[in-house]
């Protein structure tokens, strides 16, 4: 089987690289080098391309005699398409649809599609699959709207797909210096360069964490399990809800960090509470929890120490400077 990865030199798609390259698959893929690096994926075993899913005509090229695609390319920052909503629509519906497309011109047998917890919106928690979403940034709506119009397209060309919902994925290859996103990197980050991590509001909003390998096993479940098809499936753990500053401590015990944090005023839109059920990936994936927070942010940990600490970059426009702007973007405190 021949599997093409978008996205394939960042955090999720290189990981899922690695896994494919590991059963000897035969895999590709393509990266804009934006939010991903070259050092992530072995490149005598991967086939890549440095291209953009918006360029439709490049899709089209690079995705012939592609048997599955999955679709893991995204600028994955919700807080910041309150602020910057044409570069990320762009890509998270633009680019979305030109690489569905060109799938379906080349006939490909089935498409994988990632997209965000940032779907559900400000719903009751845990969010189920069957819940009526209410995105409330143009990250979750723009995710909602690749959703809808994948599901149109393979229906109506016979065209198998999968959309897959993972959440705060955190692991070994995530980008540590990007400002606008990765609250675990980031803090680690800051923590090892002695730099106080900032919090947005009362740090009370809470989250779940997805360490990377269990959500490769349920990835791997989506694109290569025949019996699996046009499923929507939360994919992350529904246990250890855990608030940012319960984060913030946690990591600060195990690296013996004594600053305070700062903190902010709340990010415009941003959801108090955040978890996805699990349910649904248990029943039809035999999906389980195989690594606990506590290990997972040790893995991470690991691998910042080993790259090093990183000064942050700011890869992204700010589309909208205003008050409502968070003052940690507007002034670069990272």
């Amino acid at each position: 089987m021949h599997i093409f990865i978008t996205g394939i030199a960042g955090f999720l798609g290189s990981n899922l690289a690695e896994y494919y390259c590991s059963k000897n698959y035969i895999v590709s893929g393509c990266d804009n080098l934006v939010g991903g690096s070259l050092d992530n994926i072995n490149l005598n075993k991967i086939k890549f391309y440095k291209s953009n899913c918006e360029d439709f005509e490049s899709m089209k090229k690079i995705t012939k005699g592609v048997d599955v695609i999955c679709h893991a390319a995204a600028y994955a920052h919700e807080g910041l398409s309150s602020f910057s909503p044409v570069i990320i629509s762009n890509n998270n519906v633009t680019g979305s649809v030109s690489v569905f497309t060109a799938g379906i011109i080349n006939k490909v047998k089935r498409i994988v599609y990632c997209s965000s917890m940032a779907r559900y919106g400000n719903i009751k928690t845990p969010f189920k699959e069957t819940d009526i979403v209410n995105p409330v940034d143009p990250y979750g709506v723009s995710k909602i709207a690749a959703e809808n119009i994948l599901k149109i397209l393979c229906d109506t060309n016979q065209v198998e797909y999968n959309i897959a919902v993972p959440h705060n994925i955190i692991g070994p290859k995530q980008k540590y210096n990007d400002p606008y996103r990765n609250v675990v990197s980031i803090m680690i980050n800051l923590m090892l360069q002695n730099k106080n991590p900032i919090i947005y509001g009362d740090g009370n909003q809470k989250r779940t964490f997805s360490d990377i390998d269990d959500c490769i096993f349920c990835l791997d479940k989506l694109i290569t399990d025949p019996k699996i098809v046009s499923q929507t499936i939360n994919i992350g753990p529904d246990e250890e809800f855990i608030s940012i500053n319960e984060l913030f401590k946690l990591i600060s015990n195990k690296l013996q960090f004594n600053l305070e944090p700062k903190y902010l005023d709340d990010r415009p839109n941003e959801v108090k509470n955040a978890t996805c059920s699990s349910q649904k990936a248990r029943d039809v994936l035999g999906y389980e929890t195989r690594v606990s927070l506590d290990q997972s942010l040790d893995k991470v940990i690991d691998y910042i120490k080993f790259k090093g600490p990183k000064k942050f970059e700011y890869n992204y426009i700010l589309e909208i400077i205003n008050e409502k702007t968070p003052l940690a973007w507007k002034r670069r405190l990272f």
